[in-house]
């Protein structure tokens, strides 16, 4: 049996990042992961090392924007170990069937002329709407990079920039209530308030619903930040691939003394007279854990699966039939195809260029078509009579990722987990291997239409289905959120209120990870505030009062400093 100070459940990148800070604070750490390979979704695999030697592929996450509006890259200096972002310029492209594109820069008066070349008007309202976005961005970061429940962390987040941005979007009264409207409309009302052309609307509305939910979904308005975010702090990827973010995280955490022990999978949470003292893991080893477990797996599977009954009913006994009934997951996930290519995607009817290829690009023909792919997998159908995705082709801004003149591509196309009424395939979805390869023919057919050369140019390619998604990440029914990114799943309310601040009723039980505050994407948020409540509650009651203190005082001086 070894023991450790903590032990967290799976080495995904929050849970390397919560390790990193806990090391440095001085505890010893084990992080156990269920793959071969650490990372969860932020690795980079050789995938075809017969068919396609030397090409290397991030199986989900690739555009980075989230972690770049936190402290986690320069507080653990992890360019000290090994990472390098390279930021994406332009940062979309989206191609239109009547001839006109949606071509964005990180510059948004760059942007603003492209989008004039076929629509003025729209143009100057583009500049109106990325800066309300960023403002109120500005506004609201503060909150995300600390415990949702921890006033004192929040204020103390706040400089007299930030809060001039949030005050800013909130304004008198009227313009309060009206920030209020927004933010409880969807994301395509939003677009219509704003927009007139389909070729800009479409694109803007195919990120908003990177959330995970349609454009026309109420309350989600706030997924059309996704393209302000590209402008600021603008959109990076690590050299190297997502992955490069995990190995520094993995050299970072063993430098410090910390140990990842994989192919442990966690099947059992060791309680103790209503303590979390360790876990057990498939074969029967057991992990003791001194002061904490931190799970960085999804509350739901956690308590519902990986706990007695009677532990968690001890606890609350309300907590499992809220998890049971009250997380909602909209069967929304992804099917994902990655090819190997001899030649980029040519898009000779748009005036190609290669630089076209440098950030991600979209194929929304309408809203409509873009409503289409993110409403029907809620009933369990299959978007694909005219699929709508996005798409990458990372080797053109990192060409150390395939073999000189060569590329890879990367598509993420949005599919039910539960095909409707399907008994068949792996775990009773409908997914079957004749199932998801008929599925990405047709989304590469769609891309072909754009990009005429790109089927000669394929040389090999590997084709995840959901349900094989929802295995490797064990995610539940795919959900590489954990939950879904609804506003009444937010903030405080992550998973739950009685959930909502990494603690759980359970002594020395903690969460972390993408069903947390701030949710889901390549943040390291999650991480770093799970470990920063832990380090909390270890501290004496002079030792928070100081910690007040100097938060308040750091806050107030920045704002009269301006005076």
């Amino acid at each position: 049996m070894d023991a450790f100070d903590v032990v967290i459940i799976g080495a995904g990148h929050n849970g390397l990042v919560c390790a990193a800070y806990l090391l440095k604070a001085g505890y010893s750490v084990a992080l156990l992961e269920k793959r071969s390979v650490p990372g969860g979704g932020a690795t980079t695999e050789e995938l075809l090392p017969d068919e396609a030697p030397g090409f290397h592929f991030n199986r989900c996450a690739i555009d980075h924007e989230f972690i770049h509006l936190g402290p986690v890259v320069e507080e653990l200096e992890l360019e000290r170990y090994g990472l390098e972002y390279l930021y994406c310029d332009p940062v979309v492209f989206c191609p239109h069937p009547d001839g006109k594109y949606f071509l964005a820069h990180k510059s948004v008066e760059q942007t603003c002329a492209e989008i004039a070349r076929f629509h003025p008007g729209d143009a100057k309202k583009y500049g109106e709407f990325i800066d309300f976005w960023q403002r109120l961005l500005k506004g609201i970061v503060p909150i995300f990079n600390a415990p949702p429940k921890s006033i004192i962390d929040i204020v103390g987040n706040y400089d007299f920039e930030k809060i001039k941005d949030l005050f800013s979007v909130l304004g008198p009264p009227n313009q309060t209530l009206d920030l209020v409207r927004t933010i409880l409309s969807s994301a395509e009302d939003m677009l219509n308030e704003y927009f007139d052309s389909e070729f800009l609307k479409a694109p803007l509305a195919r990120l908003a619903s990177e959330l995970g939910a349609p454009p026309s979904q109420k309350n989600l308005a706030i997924g059309a930040i996704m393209m302000a975010m590209r402008h600021d702090p603008g959109m990076a990827r690590p050299r190297g691939g997502t992955g490069a973010l995990t190995q520094a995280l993995l050299k970072l955490v063993k430098s410090l003394g910390g140990q990842v022990f994989t192919d442990q999978s966690v099947e059992k949470i060791l309680i103790d007279d209503g303590r979390a003292v360790g876990v057990r893991v498939a074969g029967g080893k057991e992990y003791r854990a001194n002061q904490a477990v931190i799970s960085n797996i999804d509350a739901r599977r956690l308590f519902l699966q990986l706990m007695d009954q009677a532990d968690v009913d001890d606890a609350d006994a309300q907590l499992r039939e809220r998890l049971d009934r009250r997380i909602v997951n909209n069967n929304e996930t992804i099917l994902k195809i990655d090819c190997a290519l001899s030649e980029a995607p040519r898009f000779e009817a748009y005036q190609h260029r290669d630089d076209y290829l440098i950030g991600s690009v979209l194929i929304a023909d309408s809203v409509k078509q873009v409503e289409l792919a993110h409403s029907e997998p809620s009933v369990g159908h299959i978007p694909d009579a005219d699929p709508s995705f996005y798409a990458v082709v990372p080797t053109v801004l990192d060409p150390s990722m395939a073999p000189p003149n060569q590329h890879t591509l990367w598509i993420e196309f949005f599919a039910p987990y539960q095909i409707d009424q399907a008994q068949d395939g792996l775990k009773g979805t409908g997914w079957t291997d004749e199932l998801k390869n008929q599925v990405a023919d047709r989304v590469i057919d769609k891309l072909a239409e754009y990009a005429p050369n790109l089927k000669q140019s394929i040389i090999a390619r590997h084709v995840e289905s959901p349900a094989e998604l929802g295995e490797r990440l064990g995610a539940y029914k795919g959900n590489y959120y954990h939950i879904d990114m609804t506003l009444e799943q937010m903030v405080f309310l992550r998973p739950l209120p009685e959930l909502a601040n990494y603690t759980t009723p359970i002594e020395g039980l903690y969460l972390t990870g993408a069903g947390t505050h701030p949710g889901g994407s390549i943040s390291g948020m999650p991480g770093r505030n799970c470990a920063r409540v832990f380090l909390h509650q270890q501290q004496s009651v002079i030792q928070k009062i100081k910690g007040v203190g100097e938060s308040v005082r750091s806050t107030v001086g920045s704002i009269f400093k301006n005076f």
